[in-house]
Parts: structure tokens; sequence; C-alpha cells
């Protein structure tokens, strides 16, 4: 299986969404939200280091700035 993304104006959307339909795919719509979401979880995951820290750090951090 495989997904793609097109990000378009209402009238286009529709137009290739509807294409897709007919080419036997599915199709689901996102919001603006939803799509935003997934961008900065995939900025997450790409920034991963593993590594753990203590709240204590973290409060610290939050203090300096």
């Amino acid at each position: 299986m495989s997904a793609i993304i097109i990000k378009g104006d209402k009238k286009n959307s529709k137009l290739i969404s509807d294409l897709a339909k007919q080419l036997g795919a599915n199709v689901i719509a996102l919001r603006d939200q939803q799509y935003e979401d997934s961008l900065i979880g995939k900025l997450m995951d790409s920034q991963k280091t593993g590594k753990t820290v203590t709240k204590a750090s973290i409060m610290k951090k939050l203090k300096v700035k």
C-alpha cells in the first residue's frame, strides 16, 4: 500500500479526488489541522535521539528561558 497527499484548492482537490475514486483508490480528506498535525509528527520523528532526560533538567531549561 502507498499513499500520497496533494494539497490544493477546493475545486482541484475535488477533481483529483473524483479521479482517484474512479480509478478504484480510497480517498480520505484531511482538514488543515490534521495535515499540520501529520507534518509536525513527521518532524518530531525525524528529530528523535533515543535519549532520555530527567524532569529536573527540563524544568531547569524552561526556567532559564
